[in-house]
């Protein structure tokens, strides 16, 4: 190990180096805690205008964070304000969803989600019944804004909230609605068999019978019916009674002027 004048090493100067190399924007978004649902999107992915078609009018600052997500340097962008970096910064991410969104379902893109399936990196299905079953991202909606990210299991065809609180923020069209059931016909071996075992509710060992509650809610209906029946003595069966005898006279007068 040679070491200059200055008393520093080859290998003190290679640290050195590598701690100037920035790292790429799409890596560093991808590490960020709570962004473990995406994958890396292929820069000759982004590169390629056709995949980004529809998305300039969706995304504010589309030019800049495009440029941002590719590492390049944008012209006047020195000369923004922090305000107006931040709303960049925004966008890039927000860009950097919806392109992810259509990037997962292409062959490359479902190979590495593939990947992170197998090594449960979204997470396990919380339904006891599924033993912990892996688990994948989906969308309720493929417009943004209106539904956060679930994750789906195929084995008990069910959706759910996901465990971590920075995944529940995510926004749900960054994955879609079509992923997790595409990527299941792109690999038919990680098919599994449906659930076949469900929660069966008892008391004292015996099992709750369907018709239990069901019963017992008919009799509080019929409790309440009889409750707003009229009884006689009341107000109301007093009024008819009224209207009863004050109608004999006039029956009475009709008699006396037929004889």
């Amino acid at each position: 190990m040679d070491e200059d004048e200055s008393g520093f090493s080859d290998y003190d100067s290679q640290d050195e180096e590598e701690e100037e190399e920035e790292i790429p924007w799409i890596t560093w978004f991808c590490s960020l805690k709570g962004n473990e649902f995406f994958c890396e999107v292929d820069e000759e992915y982004i590169q390629d205008e056709f995949n980004l078609t529809g998305l300039a009018t969706m995304v504010p600052f589309y030019e800049y964070a495009l440029d941002m997500i590719l590492d390049l340097e944008s012209p006047g962008e020195e000369e923004m304000t922090d305000e107006q970096q931040q709303m960049v910064e925004s966008a890039a991410e927000t860009l950097y969803g919806l392109i992810h969104a259509r990037f997962i379902l292409t062959n490359r893109g479902m190979k590495l989600m593939e990947e992170k399936y197998k090594n449960v990196a979204f997470g396990r299905c919380p339904r006891v019944m599924c033993s912990g079953h892996s688990v994948l991202p989906v969308g309720q909606s493929d417009v943004m804004r209106e539904a956060s990210v679930k994750i789906f299991c195929a084995k008990c065809d069910d959706i759910y909230y996901p465990r971590s609180s920075r995944h529940k923020s995510l926004d749900g069209a960054f994955w879609g609605t079509t992923f997790p059931h595409l990527f299941f016909m792109t690999f038919p071996d990680l098919t599994v068999p449906k659930s076949k075992y469900t929660y069966v509710p008892k008391i004292y060992g015996f099992k709750v019978h369907k018709t239990a509650v069901t019963n017992k809610n008919e009799e509080d209906k019929d409790q309440k019916l009889i409750g707003a029946a009229p009884i006689p003595g009341t107000h109301a069966a007093a009024m008819n009674t009224t209207q009863a005898v004050s109608s004999l006279p006039v029956q009475s007068q009709r008699m006396a002027d037929s004889s």
